[in-house]
Order: structure tokens, then C-alpha cells, then sequence
């Protein structure tokens, strides 16, 4: 694609920066939105929205053209990964949202790896069929795959407890599923007022979780810094096709750092010393191709651990959920702008650290990263105090509450006679 539509310099990083700008923008409208709307409606509508416009990426002819619809495409991605977040946290519990978290975000990574091989394949058997290049094939197959999957959305997607309209949940199960969240600490949806907004920006939970998703955000891009494929390509000893099959192990890798990470966090290691694992396998990777002058075969462990820095999403924001869980509007807030203030910072520092001129070694870019992923690690434990904290204060005041009550009712008790 770069070839054909005449790409120089930095433009294939501006190429994926563009995307991520359409992200960052159409993920802003949601935070007031997501718990106001139906969710079995408002996700599958952005699936189809998007599968509409990667279609459109096909018949680019110029470099102003695909940025155009890479914009409109990144425009209707990011409200689907928020949005999931928020169904999840309305439906499980701290001790089981992780896993559920971890077999969707495998999802995301078999995603990843199968377009790899998609994409090998479209350039090594349709390349040419009809006049169209292979890459423009594999646009055409993303959305043949996509659309319907949009439409029986539709069908599947529960939306939330306050707002359920499945064909799979009766009305008893919703009503034990609410009962089993309010015993959990969880509490429906409150009306959006100008309290309830102030509370929002006036609480640490905003700022602190925004900061420690952002530190997430730049630890992971090394996985969207096409370091591993232009390596890959620099050897000049594989075909198109062949590169693109090799770059799949590391998103494959990646399944199973996902849900060791996933199941971890909620049966075995705990929320922060699942994160900090994941990162520390990720930082010793990161350091090896910081160093970079070391046998060929180090260097293919160390991208192939790279899928270790999005293990720890299923958890984040599965924690984030816990930690927001009696407020669904500032949950909603706090998710999106986790989102778009982690994705905006990971859209712009490529630019600077990850330029591909400096492909495929990145000097800045690794050593950026492993960075990040050092203070990914810090952050995660300090999130753990400040939680245990608001536990703690939480639990002081139901005791406290229910002391009351307690009290009240003796008081109210007349002595027998």
C-alpha cells in the first residue's frame, strides 16, 4: 500500500497517527451517552458505521484519500472498547470481571493476528484479481467479516441490567443479576446532574485513573510501531507474504499472556502483581532491543514479548470498573477519558520517538516505552493503596450506617410489660 499510494518519509506513521485523531474525537461524546443509551443498539451501530468506511479504503488512489478514510474509520472505533468496558462493569463483579475482560481482549489480539494472515493472503492469492491490488482485497475481506457480525449484535448484545433487551436473559435472571450486584457494592444509574458532574471532576479517581491508563497506553506502543514487521523486512530473506505470516507470532504469543494475566488477577496473583508481571516481562524485551546489538535470535524473543504490555488491559480497566462501581455516570466519564487521554498521548509520541526513518531499531522510541512501563508499574501500586483506602472508608461507613439503623429500631422497640 505504501508503494503504491506513494508514502515518503514519516508518512506511514502519519498514516497511523490520523487514525488515532479519529479516536480520539469520537470517543468524547460518549462519556454523558453511554449510560443514557441502549447498549445492544449503540455498539453494533458503530461496528457497522466502521465496517462501512473500511470498505471505502479499498478505492483510495492517493495519500490525502485513505488518511480521509482512516480519519472517518478511527471516528467510529473507540467508543466500542469503552463501551464494552462500561457492559462489563454494569454486569460482573471485581472478582470475575478480569477473566471476562481477558477472553474478550483475546478477541482484540486474534484480531490482530488473523489480519496478519489475512492480509498474506490476500497479497499472495487475490494480488491482481479484478484490477485490485492485494491490500485493497484485504479492506474488502475486514468487511465482509464485519457487517454481519454488526448485525447480529442486534441480537446477542444484552445492553445493561437498567436497560436489558435480550433474547437469552428472562426477567428473573436480570432481577438476580441486580441483586447480586447491589450485595457487590453496585449501584444503577443516577440522573446526570450538575452534583453529579462536579463530583466527577472534583474526585481523584478521574485524574489518577486517566494518569495510570495513560502510562499503560505509552507502554504498549511497541505493538502499534510496526517494529517487528519492518525488522522483519529489513532481513531481505522473506517475501510479502512470508513477513506477513511471521509478524502474527507475536499477537499469537500474545493469547496466552492475556488470559494468564486475566485468570491470574482474579484466582491467583491479584490485580497489582498481575499488571506488574505482565510489564516486567514486557521491560525485559524492551531492553533487549534498547541494546539492540545482540544475537538474532534475542531479538526475536523480545518483539515476541511485546503482546505482554496489553495483557494488562483486561485488568486496568476491569479495576477501574471496581473502583467506579457505585456510579455509573462518573464510571462512564472516567472510561472514555481513560481512553481518549491514553490513546491522544500514544498518537503523538510515535511522532517523536517512533519515527521510520529510525525503523526498525526506534533508539528513542523502546527506551521511551520501557520508560513508560517502569512507571506503569509504580502507578499500579499506588492505585492499590489509594483503593484500599476508599475500601476501607466505605466499609467504616455502611458499618457506621447500619449501627444507625440499628439503634433506631432499639429505640423504637417498647419494653414488654
Amino acid at each position: 500500500m505504501s508503494e503504491e499510494l506513494g508514502f515518503h518519509g514519516n508518512e506511514l506513521v502519519h498514516f497511523q497517527t490520523m487514525y488515532m485523531v479519529g479516536t480520539i474525537l469520537g470517543q468524547l461524546p460518549f462519556a454523558v451517552l453511554f449510560p443514557k443509551v441502549r447498549m445492544n443498539w449503540l455498539i453494533p451501530s458503530l461496528d457497522i458505521c466502521w465496517g462501512i468506511f473500511t470498505l471505502l479504503q479499498y478505492r483510495a488512489n492517493s495519500y490525502s484519500e485513505i488518511m480521509a478514510y482512516r480519519f472517518m474509520v478511527g471516528l467510529f472505533e473507540p467508543a466500542y472498547f469503552p463501551g464494552v468496558q462500561y457492559v462489563l462493569g454494569a454486569w460482573y463483579r471485581a472478582d470475575e470481571i478480569g477473566r471476562r475482560g481477558g477472553v474478550f481482549y483475546v478477541g482484540l489480539t486474534l484480531g490482530t493476528l488473523t489480519a496478519g494472515l489475512l492480509q498474506g493472503a490476500a497479497v499472495a492469492n487475490l494480488d491482481g484479481a479484478n484490477g485490485l491490488s492485494g491490500w485493497r482485497w484485504a479492506f474488502i475481506i475486514n468487511t465482509i467479516i464485519t457487517l454481519p457480525l454488526g448485525f447480529v449484535g442486534f441480537f446477542l448484545w444484552p445492553g445493561t441490567p437498567d436497560k436489558v433487551k435480550s433474547v437469552f436473559l428472562s426477567a428473573e435472571e436480570v432481577a438476580l443479576a441486580k441483586k447480586r450486584l447491589e450485595r457487590a457494592g453496585h449501584r444503577q444509574p443516577d440522573p446526570l446532574t450538575w452534583a453529579g458532574v462536579k463530583r466527577v471532576f472534583t474526585s481523584w479517581r478521574l485524574y489518577v485513573l486517566i494518569m495510570w491508563d495513560t502510562f499503560f497506553c505509552c507502554s504498549a506502543t511497541n505493538t502499534t510501531a510496526a517494529g517487528y514487521l519492518l525488522w522483519l523486512k529489513s532481513l531481505n530473506r522473506y517475501s510479502v507474504e512470508r513477513v506477513n505470516q511471521l509478524s502474527v507470532t507475536s499477537p499469537a504469543v500474545g493469547i496466552f499472556y492475556v488470559l494468564f494475566i486475566a485468570l491470574g488477577a482474579d484466582f491467583f496473583l491479584g490485580r497489582a502483581l498481575a499488571i506488574t508481571l505482565a510489564s516486567t516481562w514486557n521491560l525485559i524485551g524492551l531492553v533487549i532491543l534498547i541494546i539492540w546489538n545482540v544475537p538474532e535470535y534475542a531479538k526475536w524473543f523480545a518483539f515476541n514479548t511485546t503482546y505482554s504490555s496489553v495483557a494488562v488491559s483486561s485488568v486496568l480497566y476491569g479495576w477501574a470498573n471496581d473502583i467506579l462501581k457505585q456510579r455509573a455516570q462518573e464510571r462512564s466519564f472516567a472510561l472514555v477519558a481513560m481512553t481518549a487521554i491514553g490513546q491522544a498521548t500514544a498518537a503523538w509520541t510515535p511522532l517523536l520517538v517512533n519515527k521510520t526513518v529510525e525503523a526498525p531499531r526506534f533508539p528513542k522510541g523502546y527506551a521511551f516505552t520501557a520508560a513508560s512501563a517502569v512507571l506503569l508499574i509504580a502507578m499500579t501500586w499506588i492505585v492499590k493503596w489509594m483503593h484500599d483506602k476508599q475500601e476501607r472508608s466505605t466499609q467504616k461507613s455502611v458499618s457506621s450506617e447500619e449501627k444507625s439503623i440499628g439503634d433506631a429500631v432499639l429505640m423504637n422497640v417498647s419494653p414488654k410489660q
